[in-house]
């Protein structure tokens, strides 16, 4: 007889995109990773928390990270009571289901979008529904009120990469009888978030990772911003040393050298645009990205032969079997250099 339950037995589990081991020679645009290095003074700081014989790591991390809430208020505008650090933006999802949906409750988002939370869900117990997009990239047949738990809202939508106007976030937020989380894991590369719907309605939550704009994605950090009672219940769930010494000193820095931040932003997005202007010259259809990655179909429609000349040559980009996703490619942006070798590759291939 089986000690698990029933449904951890038969879940398939979440399975990110191939990550080729250390050292061999792919140029990596899979993962949505920034291409540049963290802010020099994420370095500076890591070492001087290990110091010369790492005696600090001996003692338990600051449980609540208040420093790290402190900077994170101030940077986006809130109180630290609206603030909560966690280890990536993954670990606040899984608490939101844990807080808001208990075994039988639903919870829902955009199809497609980030398949994680269905993940989530089901090791939770909860139901699991999934809306469709329309041809302008709007919510197919949302209701006048949904009465599920969590509405789920990836913007911009990985991995299509276009971004909910803010108007319309600001409609569905009004519709939601429970939580509306805003993911924005990528929002640092569009051009407008909706942090100031967290001021505005009580059940509106946003949520961030430093994996993306501050290349930190080797460091696990992420956060949410919600009403003081959201982030209390959160913080009751929490693994109580969720971010270790190291984490928080790099979140701490990353979060303070925003003129480092920006500069790198900058050269993703222009890199972008050149990107998919290249693209859409070679026969791709781009949709118009908000991220540090693009999806693009080819001319034949055939993802999958795409991505099998790009992995034989060497360069790793992401292709989904879902067939509302199969046609086309995610594409991270890199650097300049990287993404002319890219499309050089696309034009031998075509």
């Amino acid at each position: 007889m089986s000690v698990l339950r029933a449904n951890i037995a038969s879940m398939a589990g979440y399975v990110p995109g191939f990550q080729p081991p250390d050292g061999e020679a792919f140029l990596k645009l899979n993962s949505n990773e920034n291409p540049y290095p963290p802010s020099p003074a994420v370095v500076t700081a890591v070492l001087a928390e290990l110091g010369t014989d790492g005696a600090s790591l001996r003692k338990y991390p600051c449980a609540s990270s208040e420093r790290l809430r402190r900077i994170a208020g101030e940077l986006y505008g809130f109180d630290p009571s609206w603030v909560i650090m966690a280890n990536g933006s993954d670990e606040v999802l899984n608490n939101l289901i844990r807080a808001c949906a208990g075994e039988g409750e639903e919870i829902a988002y955009v199809h497609p979008s980030y398949s994680y939370y269905a993940t989530l869900a089901e090791v939770q117990g909860a139901r699991v529904r999934t809306f469709g997009l329309t041809d302008d990239f709007r919510i197919a047949d949302f209701p006048e009120r949904y009465d599920g738990k969590i509405f789920f809202l990836t913007t911009p939508n990985a991995p299509l990469g276009f971004a909910f106007p803010l108007e319309y976030i600001e409609d569905l937020a009004k519709r939601c009888s429970g939580i509306l989380v805003a993911d924005e894991a990528y929002v640092d590369f569009a051009d407008e978030n909706a942090l100031d719907l967290v001021r505005k309605y009580e059940n509106v939550v946003v949520t961030r990772t430093l994996s993306k704009s501050y290349s930190l994605a080797g460091m696990r950090l992420g956060l949410a911003i919600a009403r003081p009672e959201i982030i209390a219940a959160l913080d009751k769930i929490r693994d109580h040393y969720n971010l270790d010494r190291l984490a928080q000193a790099a979140c701490s820095a990353a979060l303070s050298d925003q003129d480092y931040f920006r500069e790198c932003i900058s050269k993703v997005r222009e890199t972008r645009e050149t990107f998919s202007a290249g693209l859409r010259e070679l026969g791709y259809q781009v949709i118009p990205s908000h991220g540090n990655y693009v999806f693009a179909v080819p001319p034949d429609r055939n993802g999958r032969r795409v991505y099998e000349a790009l992995f034989q040559r060497k360069i790793l980009v992401r292709h989904f079997s879902d067939p509302l996703l199969s046609s086309g490619l995610r594409i991270t942006i890199g650097t300049g250099a990287e993404m002319e070798r890219t499309l050089a590759a696309l034009k031998e291939i075509c």
